[in-house]
């Protein structure tokens, strides 16, 4: 039998972990001899940035819970390793699979490979080349370690090949993220929000924003919301807050007609907005691959991304961080002269069947 531990931590992990799973489970019921745990490190402890993906995205509850939460990224990584160190001497596995860019990626690549165990990374190769992002250094520590690397675009194979990555250990398979878009699109569920603002598709903006250089200055984060709010043409602008922002929002006093600030959301519930709205505003990673595919203007502030293609290939545009570079942008936006884009290669909901078939042959 090959066992296959597979990681889960933060918010972004769980609709990356869904379709392996749903793959190897496909593979089960054909009579092959695979089998998986899924440890859940507990990094996001938030029912709201957790559970609910769990229930959503028809993932079981884990094996295990290591209850990781909180604390500074210090005192997490390394809650984080010594729980998944005991859990790993008490379940022995064949092969970690570690995705994405967060803490617990890091920590459980670290650990496993000190207990002589094989770790195989999903989204390996992506950089931003900023290293005052923590999940810039968690990518690079994690590449470092990894035995097989499962990329999204070329540029990540590049990026691979010139750290000097073999080209046997590298799987250009696609974007798992996009498998579980796919999959659920149909699901997208309509927020209560939605009808209790009278919101209409096209006519209002989604924001988020959660990254260090936008929010902890508080200043800076004011000057933002300002510009953003102003210059849309008084269209509602939702603003689902993450619990890092909401701590600093609330002494900013910001208020405006058009912004309504509601509470993290679950997966169908959110995609259900962004799908909808005229432009998305944000700093996430993740959410510029899922505008590409959903044909929705995305607005990044941010002044690098570790995923080109969203922006080379699809409708993704960095703006910085300068608030002064928020009305341009949504004048091009307003003017009808944004991009259309298109979708990256591979980015078409096999991605984890080819990762689970590649693994089988390991």
């Amino acid at each position: 039998m090959k066992r296959i531990t597979l990681i889960a931590g933060a918010r972004p992990n769980f609709m990356k972990i869904a379709p392996l799973i749903h793959a190897i489970k496909s593979e089960q019921q054909k009579g092959v001899d695979i089998n998986y745990r899924l440890v859940h490190t507990g990094q996001h402890y938030d029912k709201n940035m957790s559970d609910t993906f769990f229930e959503e995205l028809n993932i079981p509850q884990p094996d295990v819970n290591l209850g990781c939460g909180g604390g500074s990224q210090a005192e997490q990584t390394a809650h984080i390793m010594i729980e998944f160190e005991k859990e790993l001497l008490l379940n022995p596995t064949d092969l970690v699979v570690v995705v994405g860019d967060v803490t617990s990626t890091m920590a459980c690549s670290i650990v496993a490979k000190k207990l002589c165990t094989k770790v195989a990374h999903v989204e390996a190769g992506i950089r931003s080349w900023d290293l005052t992002m923590p999940e810039e250094i968690n990518r690079m520590v994690t590449d470092s370690l990894a035995d097989y690397f499962f990329t999204t675009s070329e540029v990540a194979n590049a990026n691979l090949r010139n750290a000097g990555v073999p080209e046997d250990k590298i799987f250009f398979v696609g974007n798992v993220m996009i498998d579980t878009l796919l999959k659920n699109m149909s699901r997208f569920n309509k927020p209560a929000v939605y009808g209790e603002l009278n919101l209409e598709k096209g006519e209002y903006f989604v924001l988020t924003m959660h990254r260090p250089a936008n929010v902890d200055e508080a200043s800076h984060l004011k000057r933002l919301m300002q510009e953003i709010v102003g210059n849309v043409q008084g269209k509602p602008v939702v603003f689902p807050i993450h619990p890092r922002t909401a701590k600093i929002f609330k002494d900013l006093g910001i208020e405006a007609e058009n912004l309504y600030i509601v509470p993290p959301m679950g997966y169908l519930e959110f995609n259900y907005l962004v799908k909808n709205a005229k432009a998305v505003v944000t700093d996430s990673g993740g959410i510029t691959e899922e505008t590409t595919v959903m044909g929705v203007p995305c607005i990044t502030l941010r002044d690098n991304t570790e995923r080109p293609e969203t922006c080379t290939i699809g409708t993704n545009e960095l703006i910085g961080t300068n608030p002064d570079n928020v009305k341009p942008a949504l004048q091009t936006l307003f003017d009808g002269n944004w991009k259309k884009g298109s979708i990256p290669p591979l980015w078409d909901g096999k991605s984890a069947q080819r990762i689970i078939d590649i693994i089988k042959d390991l």
